[in-house]
């Protein structure tokens, strides 16, 4: 089998692992290539050219080659940009890092999601408090559209009714989207509902689900994370538990 050699590819450190004394395990994300595991020898020297470039959230354009699980990184170059996001941007960060790894396969290609993650990954840095929350659920909306786990939003999941614009509905892990109950702690009208798939269609921008967001953020918080943690399967993620221990300190 001929060895695949990749160059100059758009990329995003997810995380890192100790390999040896001196090297790296690396979990990548690239935009023709999806999640792509590499292993960066060396990169713990202090000679090595990969030590002050391989940080989560920074844009870099790799080569690495091999045909085996895990490829060699041949080089890496920053892309400039930004700088590290900090505090709550940096935590948020890290908790989109955490939902990649989750829940996309290996070497499976999203491109347009590369796309939106980059797009969040500069919000973040802006350390914009106002953006940060709209950033998180337009990527959460559009990570889980991307991997076919996100159900129509204007239609009723169960039924496949249209939604009623001034109707209230929410969204459930268990059963997709559904009409409010009185005990529902959150809820949307079908009018913001419909706003936010007309923001997910093939030919939207990340900027047109950020728009659709604005009047519904706060009330998608709780329903997209009860979602992503049922299909993560796990009760709470390691960043929120983070983020949930800072905050009692």
């Amino acid at each position: 089998m001929a060895i695949q050699r990749i160059s100059n590819e758009p990329a995003y450190v997810l995380h890192r692992y100790d390999w040896s004394e001196s090297s790296l395990i690396l979990d990548v994300f690239t935009r023709h290539y999806g999640r792509v595991a590499l292993v960066a020898r060396g990169a713990k020297k202090p000679s090595s050219s990969f030590r002050p470039i391989l940080l989560p959230m920074q844009p870099l354009h790799v080569a690495f080659g091999g045909d085996a699980e895990i490829r060699n990184l041949k080089s890496a170059e920053w892309q400039g940009g930004h700088v590290m996001p900090s505090g709550d941007a940096l935590l948020s960060g890290y908790y989109l890092n955490e939902l990649l790894m989750r829940l996309l396969a290996r070497d499976d290609p999203h491109p347009v999601l590369f796309d939106a993650y980059a797009a969040t990954v500069q919000l973040l840095a802006s350390q914009n408090p106002d953006t940060l929350q709209l950033a998180l659920r337009a990527f959460e909306l559009r990570l889980l559209r991307d991997i076919g786990l996100l159900p129509l939003l204007d239609v009723e999941t169960a039924t496949l009714a249209a939604v009623l614009p001034q109707q209230h509905y929410v969204l459930v892990a268990e059963a997709g989207l559904r009409l409010a109950h009185a005990d529902d702690r959150v809820s949307l009208p079908g009018e913001q509902w419909q706003a936010l798939q007309a923001s997910l269609t093939e030919k939207s921008l990340f900027s047109d689900t950020l728009r659709a967001c604005v009047p519904a953020a706060n009330a998608l918080k709780l329903q997209l994370r009860n979602l992503l943690h049922y299909h993560c399967g796990v009760r709470v993620l390691k960043t929120r538990q983070m983020m949930m221990d800072l905050q009692a300190l």
